[in-house]
């Protein structure tokens, strides 16, 4: 008898054990589905970069980190005034495409400030904007480094196009769908 009572205590103790790994197991499944899904490209990146584990934990502590920020839409007056900006800023690009990217560079970060992203540190800045923008997230990192070189005056022409050409994506997310321009949907 005291033998089949130690068997079934060991198997009861197994039992709750692989339940509880199997929970676990469904738990970490569910975050990094959370995470590929809120996250899209950057979660790639993030764990590529970082490992999985490592890089997970990258992605959440971002989203508490915005979380606690005021990001705000734009009020319908301050939207059409950058989509205006952005329409002068594209203007210039036939003249001068190494000024209008550096226009561009300012104008998002512009808007980005006043949708209350803090705007110091460039990788901060990305890194934030991934939370709410992650498709765009590389088009900024993108647009940043071509925005560097031209700085450098190692950027060419096509460069400073493809740069454009990022931050419209960046800044079309960032307004609001009746202020982007081309109307595309924003955030």
């Amino acid at each position: 008898m005291e033998t089949w009572m130690v068997i079934a205590v060991a198997l009861i103790a197994l039992t709750i054990v692989l339940l509880a790994i199997v929970g676990w197991s469904m738990s970490r499944r569910r975050r990094t589905d959370r995470l590929r899904g809120g996250f899209g490209p950057e979660y790639e990146r993030e764990v590529n970069r970082l490992g999985k584990g490592k890089g997970e934990s990258e992605l959440q502590q971002r989203r508490a980190r915005v979380e606690q920020l005021q990001i705000r839409e734009l009020s319908r007056e301050q939207a059409s005034g950058f989509a205006s900006d952005w329409d002068a800023v594209q203007s210039h690009f036939v003249d001068d495409p190494g000024q209008a990217v550096s226009q561009a560079d300012e104008l998002v970060g512009r808007v980005m400030g006043e949708r209350g992203y803090p705007m110091g540190e460039f990788d901060q800045r990305v890194a934030d904007i991934s939370v709410d923008h992650p498709d765009v997230a590389s088009n900024y990192r993108a647009a940043h480094d071509i925005a560097r070189r031209n700085a450098d005056g190692s950027a060419t022409t096509e460069d400073l196009r493809q740069a454009m050409v990022h931050y419209r994506s960046l800044f079309q997310d960032l307004l609001p769908a009746a202020a982007a321009p081309g109307g595309t949907t924003g955030r």
